[in-house]
């Protein structure tokens, strides 16, 4: 029994890690790619696994885990700046979508209770795919962006309330109370068959107690922890405060899910909250990803060939009366006729919730067996779909109004300078001020709009603009600059830039910022003609500053970190040709090391003398 377990676990992974990258390759998602991989290891496909339902539970942890971490994200402040397109364009899509898909139903000669729970389940999108999509596509944090995440946080929310309406739904139907408490969770609780109120009150009670903990015990216990230096401890005391926090609210009544969620919110304050989101993301990710492949595993396409056209014409029904919705809402908040397409084909899927709810749907018995598999179906396809339409969205639409995009407009630029920044960050900065109080003329570009209106404040004159755009770097006279200093964040962004200017820009001379050696390595190879490592002078004077500070003389430390830095940039630029040698590097590192020592120990009277025989 056990090595079949082991068996069904490895099928899942050994095909994840083939199929899900080339998903991705081929711009898919993630998500999609792991409903190829249920498919094709699933009983409809190659059979390899053919009881989904055994490994459905485990995987399901990973969607509590997900609610965990959204409930940590839920800062006052997050909440307060996103609270109108949150509770207004979220509140009313979920509403209005919910009731438009129960008066379809009703006209359709359903019951009022099984199209309203059928339209709140179809009402939510896919919060890992949509996020997944906009930071692809760098749209995060535009319009469409930012309001995308705020009508997604507000669905997760939602699912919470939808989790607890369902069970009066059923009660309305006349399921019994026995099965709805098996569903809700409550069946095998502390207080199951208590009256309602000691149920209540059991509830404000504990979640009294940890609001309390987290204030006063949890950053003790953490504290006590990261002491230990271990890094193993923290995941597992991460780890146990989700499932202890999970087991403790099922334990009165309240659904695992809504127990994660409310867990996540009251620790969303906590000084550790970053760490906890570090070492559980990784377990949600491949938690996820099993209930996705569990997912498609149970699609049933014998369904699919039996009513083709009933299905694919219910699949368009759903992105169609979504983004319909959508669009209208967009509309009377204000957005643009491209935005509001971009949110209406973006949010217009199933979600991967819905899929937990209409489990617990046909649990209740609000549903029948046939219209589960059906709706299932459904959910799987408009979520396979909305990729591709993204693609078409990105590739032929989002070009025509890139401009309007971000909350303001790139700034046009009319000077032309000898020298171009692009990136005025804290590196960036001390650039500028030192170049700036020698008289040179410098051209800033900055796509971060709060940055630029600080420098503005200090009298600074700075653009906002993306320097990975070649028609906003030239603009910013690259053809007619001697210099353009590459000084920006992002390591992937820095390397565009040094590519992009060097095959348009020939003439001009590239100074980067590298983030450490391996990115060193990849701005030289990219063409840029020279680097600087963000933090190696600076460690290297604070290293001569604690020598000094131990008795050593200040003339002795200051030839020997001249020495270091010396020795340092020269076998660093040697290792380039190892770089993709492992080997090779490992032993030239050994050599290098061996050799350093050599020459700080003798302190050879000549300070530019080194030895660079590496052999």
């Amino acid at each position: 029994m056990e090595s079949k377990l082991l068996i069904n676990i490895f099928i899942f992974l050994a095909a994840a890690c083939v199929v899900v990258p080339l998903a991705s390759r081929f711009k898919l998602g993630s998500v999609l790619g792991y409903l190829i991989v249920g498919v094709l290891i699933g009983p409809f496909a190659l059979g390899l696994i053919d009881q989904p339902e055994r490994i459905m539970g485990f995987a399901e942890f990973g969607v509590i885990m997900m609610l965990f971490l959204i409930g940590l994200e839920l800062e006052p402040d997050t909440l307060w700046r996103l609270r109108r397109s949150i509770i207004g364009m979220g509140g009313l899509q979920v509403v209005v979508t919910s009731v438009a898909i129960m008066l379809i139903g009703v006209a359709m000669g359903h019951d009022w209770q099984t199209t309203l729970a059928v339209g709140m389940a179809l009402s939510l999108s896919s919060t890992a795919l949509v996020m997944q999509m906009l930071q692809e596509k760098k749209l995060l944090h535009t319009n469409v962006g930012q309001t995308s995440f705020s009508v997604l946080l507000f669905q997760d929310i939602a699912v919470i309330f939808i989790l607890i309406l369902l069970p009066f739904l059923a009660a309305s139907l006349g399921v019994p109370e026995s099965r709805i408490a098996n569903e809700a969770g409550h069946a095998d609780g502390l207080l199951a068959g208590a009256p309602a109120w000691m149920q209540a009150g059991a509830v404000v009670l504990v979640l009294g107690t940890m609001v309390m903990a987290a204030r006063f015990i949890l950053p003790k216990l953490f504290h006590a922890v990261a002491k230990t230096n271990l890094r193993e401890l923290f995941t597992a005391t991460s780890l146990a405060l989700v499932v202890g926090t999970t087991v403790l609210m099922e334990m009165v009544g309240v659904s695992p899910a809504l127990g994660a969620f409310i867990g996540g919110v009251i620790l969303a304050n906590s000084e550790y909250k970053r760490t906890i989101e570090t070492d559980i993301e990784p377990f949600k990710g491949l938690l996820l990803g099993l209930f996705f492949i569990s997912v498609g595993m149970g699609m049933n396409f014998d369904v699919l060939l039996d009513n083709p056209f009933g299905l694919m014409a219910a699949v368009l029904g759903l992105i169609a009366v979504k983004a319909v919705v959508i669009m209208a809402l967009a509309k009377w908040f204000g957005f643009s006729g491209e935005e509001n397409l971009g949110l209406a084909l973006g949010l217009a899927q199933g979600g991967e919730f819905a899929f937990v709810l209409f489990q617990m749907i046909y649990g209740l018995r609000i549903i029948g067996g046939e219209m589960y598999r059906s709706l299932m179906l459904i959910v799987a396809i408009s979520i396979a779909c909305t990729p591709l339409i993204m693609e078409l969205y990105a590739r032929y639409i989002v070009p025509r109004f890139l401009t309007v995009l971000p909350d303001r407009k790139f700034d046009e630029i009319n000077e032309r300078n000898s020298v171009i920044i692009a990136g005025f960050g804290r590196y960036g900065q001390v650039i500028g001020r030192f170049l700036r109080h020698q008289g040179v003329g410098i051209t800033v570009l900055e796509n971060n709009p709060d940055q630029i209106e600080l420098v503005r404040k200090f009298g600074s004159t700075a653009y906002f603009g993306d320097a990975t755009r070649l028609d906003l770097l030239r603009g910013a006279g690259a053809a007619q600059a001697r210099v353009l200093v590459v000084a920006v964040d992002g390591a992937e962004d820095a390397l565009n830039i040094v590519r992009m200017a060097k095959q348009y820009f020939p003439n001009l001379k590239i100074y980067a910022r590298a983030r450490n050696r391996r990115h060193a390595y990849e701005l030289d190879k990219a063409g840029a003609d020279h680097f600087r490592r963000e933090t190696f002078e600076s460690s290297l004077n604070m290293a001569r500053e604690v020598m000094i500070a131990l008795g050593f003389k200040p003339a002795d430390m200051e030839r020997k970190a001249k020495k270091f830095m010396a020795h340092d940039v020269m076998t660093l630029k040697k290792s380039f040709e190892f770089f993709d040698n492992e080997p090779e590097l490992v032993n030239m590192s050994k050599l290098s090391a061996e050799e350093l020592e050599r020459i700080l120990r003798e302190d050879v009277a000549d300070p530019e003398k080194i030895n660079t025989n590496l052999r």
